[in-house]
């Protein structure tokens, strides 16, 4: 290549690198950084957990050296033996792309990194869509509300789980659409089936926002895939591959299986429709995720995309489901601030004041301040905390020093805040008090470890195992190691 050549090509990209790709760039940057030092900081202080950090390492580790996704934690857990899939757990095969990292650093830091990578990700495809529909300055602060976003602080606190992968994939598929690239824009939509077994709900969603919208083709193909897919994940491969299609059914008030609880619906209306709103706890969340938007989401049909989803959350017999505390909220982040985003839009058109750029301009400032007012009651509220960088200096030392004493290559019940440390170089099930048979157990008897009660019933389990044949090899701080002699 000539000279010229080179120095053209160089120029082309020199043009390519404008002021506003270099901030929006600089903000997902910082996104990722912030995101990143949070699970960082929860990993290195034995803060992190087995639930559900172990069973993605396990499963991407397995995938990184070429062999299928087991994650015998899991396995064990539920009695199914340590050759279980993650596929028959979930369906997520999209864990497989994260391989990569475990070839540059074979650990569950690579798992966070990735998650902070993903989540912030998003942040682009959001300020294309806001500045189409807004202009440049709201696309910055829409941008900046979202990196802020709660749903997104609570999935980042949750160590790591499928639900790194729906924020980009929704913004591309939503932005993608909106610009006319319709190849990307379904391409991402179609990734989404590869997310979870229920991620189908989300493209039924989608395909129910085209239809209305007059893309009524493209929306019943659309739903029929979204349907498909839900049946057949949930209905048949992960039965097939070894996994029980009960597990996750949680709507027993309603039925035994869909069919029954779809009929119990539909023959009370009234019931049906107050369900989503009959705990406080919903009607906490539900408002949670509308008011980072001002309630605008409400006037854009982009909301339905998120409807089926929120709605099998709120909907079932299970609290984790419906709280704000957890990671199931950022599956519709972006969708509803999107919605938001495309309800201002519609309304300053019907009130025949689509260029007041002041209106544009004071919304997204309020989405910004909405969501600067939330850091403090969720998890980025503890990023600017001294004491959070401060964990117990005498409890870590022996953490570590416990996680030392369990040698390489073994299989290890360990306590759930150890579980992190050791499942690059062993072979880690949750310790329950079940008999696994392992060699080594690594328990934490000075506080609350799931699923046991109290510090208590770990002693009471450490002593039981003492007289069963085990010997302590460690015990300090609360942290006892055992070996089976």
């Amino acid at each position: 290549m000539t000279g010229e050549a080179l120095a053209a090509g160089a120029a082309r990209w020199t043009a390519r690198i404008t002021p506003n790709r270099l901030r929006v760039g600089l903000i997902a940057v910082v996104s990722a950084a912030v995101y990143a030092v949070l699970g960082l900081v929860k990993l290195a202080t034995y803060r992190a957990s087995t639930f559900d950090l172990v069973i993605v390492d396990q499963a991407v580790r397995n995938y990184a050296h070429f062999r299928p996704p087991y994650i015998p934690m899991v396995g064990a857990f539920h009695d199914r033996g340590l050759d279980y899939l993650q596929l028959a757990d979930h369906f997520s095969p999209i864990y497989a792309l994260l391989a990569p990292f475990y070839w540059i650093h074979d650990g569950p830091a690579s798992l966070i990194v990735a998650q902070a990578l993903l989540f912030a990700a998003a942040i682009p495809f959001i300020w294309l869509f806001t500045r189409r529909m807004l202009g440049t300055a709201p696309a910055y602060l829409v941008a900046v509300a979202y990196a802020l976003s709660w749903p997104v602080a609570q999935a980042i606190a949750f160590d790591a789980h499928e639900v790194m992968f729906v924020p980009l994939l929704t913004a591309i598929m939503i932005e993608r659409y909106h610009a006319g690239r319709l190849l990307p824009a379904f391409a991402a939509m179609g990734a989404l089936l590869l997310v979870k077994e229920d991620m189908g709900l989300t493209v039924i969603g989608f395909g129910l926002y085209l239809f209305l919208t007059g893309d009524r083709f493209r929306g019943m193909c659309c739903a029929a895939i979204g349907l498909g897919g839900v049946m057949l994940t949930r209905g048949a491969l992960i039965s097939l591959l070894g996994g029980e299609s009960q597990d996750f059914w949680a709507y027993g008030h309603l039925g035994p299986d869909a069919p029954s609880a779809i009929l119990t619906l539909l023959r009370d209306p009234l019931n049906a429709l107050l369900l989503p709103f009959s705990e406080e706890t919903k009607v906490d969340t539900l408002f949670l995720l509308a008011w980072p938007t001002l309630l605008l989401c409400l006037l854009s049909p982009l909301s339905l995309v998120a409807l089926p989803h929120v709605l099998e959350r709120m909907l079932s017999d299970r609290e984790p489901w419906w709280r704000a505390d957890f990671q199931y909220n950022a599956f519709t982040v972006v969708i509803l601030l999107l919605a938001g985003v495309d309800g201002l839009s519609r309304l300053l058109r019907r009130i025949k004041r689509a260029d007041d750029r002041s209106l544009k301009l004071a919304w997204s400032a309020g989405a910004l301040v909405v969501a600067l007012t939330l850091v403090p009651k969720f998890a980025l509220d503890q990023l600017y905390h001294p004491a959070f960088y401060k964990a117990e200096e005498i409890r870590t030392e022996s953490a570590a020093a416990a996680v030392a004493a369990v040698p390489t290559g073994v299989t290890v019940e360990a306590a759930n805040s150890l579980g992190p440390a050791l499942t690059s170089r062993t072979t880690v099930l949750l310790w329950t008090g079940q008999p696994r048979g392992a060699a080594w157990v690594a328990a934490d008897t000075a506080r609350w470890q799931f699923p046991f009660g109290s510090p208590d019933d770990q002693r009471a389990q450490v002593d039981r195992l003492v007289t069963e044949g085990y010997t302590k090899v460690f015990d300090r701080d609360g942290y006892v190691v055992l070996r089976r002699t």
